[in-house]
């Protein structure tokens, strides 16, 4: 009898009190961000649901998945100590297994606590991925969509990362590198900066790197993936015309960005379109059908039988990059629109956009 083909995925609550009341209504109402932040702590591993209706578009096999919510916030996951939290990571890996599953993937801050995976995959006997390398794989194809409707065509664009020392930043640096004439990375750290400008040169770019924000002004493409708490872009540090994308979670940019910003798009990394008549069972926040690239990652790996330590650790690689990239398009998971504040963006919406970016830019013109 052949096993099943079954995979698990750690959520946990990014905006505590309507995370929390997706599962819970009544508790999300009556405590505060503050007294979730810290009940989290005793919580187990919560079951969500079940995942059904994954199918590959290329073999038409199905597989069937659990949502398992890890109950810290990304507050809780900072302030407790490492190994608390890897053993919050593994009492999940262990309920997934439990259920049958035969993959894990990490989601949002679970994927990049400590070494992103390694001790966790170490720990469990079931192997683990932290959807790293297509989430890089389609925040690029995420930029690159979103130039084509700015009209910002990417042999002359220039381009910024922020938080370009991580893991998944750095290699979208690498990429984009080889893509446009002027890129700039952004982080704290000079020196760790200068070792990712080193990797990204040989490319079609010339490529600087700043500890100062406010060096993406200048910049038409800047893609942000920093594992900040807070916002780190903010209205000012944005040119008329701007593209965001905003991989990190929670995200890089200040709300105040579309209160204030009509003139630039930001999005939300790019939504993956799930082949089959996908049920989550849960709404996490994306219209049905949809997913974030890790968790597509995840049940990529799942359809095409890789059931081993994939996306772990604190370097990927450009070629396992392609290789899920592949492995996904093969399957039928494909870049599904944009979302930007938890919200879809319209055709129309970016097409106001433009012409209040060119506007802005026609009064900056006449204005020297």
């Amino acid at each position: 009898m052949d096993t099943p083909d079954t995979f698990a995925f750690i959520i946990h609550p990014i905006d505590p009190k309507k995370d929390v009341s997706r599962k819970y209504p009544l508790l999300g109402k009556i405590l505060t961000e503050g007294q979730i932040n810290f009940f989290s702590r005793f919580f187990p591993p919560v079951y969500i649901s079940e995942i059904t209706g994954v199918r590959s578009a290329a073999t038409g096999k199905t597989v069937t998945g659990w949502f398992i919510a890890c109950p810290f916030t990304p507050k809780t996951m900072l302030r407790l100590p490492v190994e608390t939290v890897y053993r919050k990571i593994v009492a999940c890996g262990h309920k997934a297994e439990s259920l049958g599953a035969r993959l894990l993937g990490l989601g949002a801050y679970t994927s990049v606590v400590g070494d992103g995976g390694v001790t966790i995959a170490e720990r469990l006997a079931l192997p683990v991925t932290n959807g790293d390398a297509y989430t890089i794989y389609m925040a690029v194809e995420a930029v690159r969509e979103a130039a084509r409707q700015m009209e910002i065509p990417l042999a002359g664009a220039s381009a910024a990362v922020v938080g370009a020392t991580g893991t998944i930043a750095g290699v979208c640096a690498q990429i984009l590198a080889r893509e446009v004439p002027e890129l700039v990375l952004v982080g704290r750290r000079q020196d760790a900066l200068n070792e990712v400008r080193e990797r990204c040169e040989g490319g079609a770019a010339r490529v600087t790197a700043s500890t100062d924000i406010a060096s993406i002004y200048a910049c038409d493409l800047i893609l942000t993936v920093t594992s900040s708490v807070s916002s780190v872009i903010e209205p000012e540090h944005l040119k008329p015309g701007a593209v965001v994308c905003d991989v990190a979670r929670p995200r890089d940019v200040s709300v105040r960005v579309a209160q204030a910003r009509p003139d630039v798009l930001v999005i939300e990394g790019g939504m993956v379109e799930v082949p089959g008549p996908v049920d989550f069972g849960f709404d996490f926040g994306f219209p049905p059908g949809k997913s974030y690239a890790c968790m597509a990652e995840t049940m990529a790996l799942a359809l095409e039988g890789r059931y081993e330590d994939y996306s772990v650790g604190k370097y990927i690689s450009l070629e396992r990059v392609n290789e899920i990239g592949t492995i996904a398009a093969k399957h039928g998971f494909r870049l599904s629109g944009f979302r930007s504040f938890e919200r879809a963006v319209t055709a129309e919406q970016i097409a106001h956009v433009r012409e209040r970016a060119h506007a802005a830019q026609t009064r900056r013109a006449s204005s020297l």
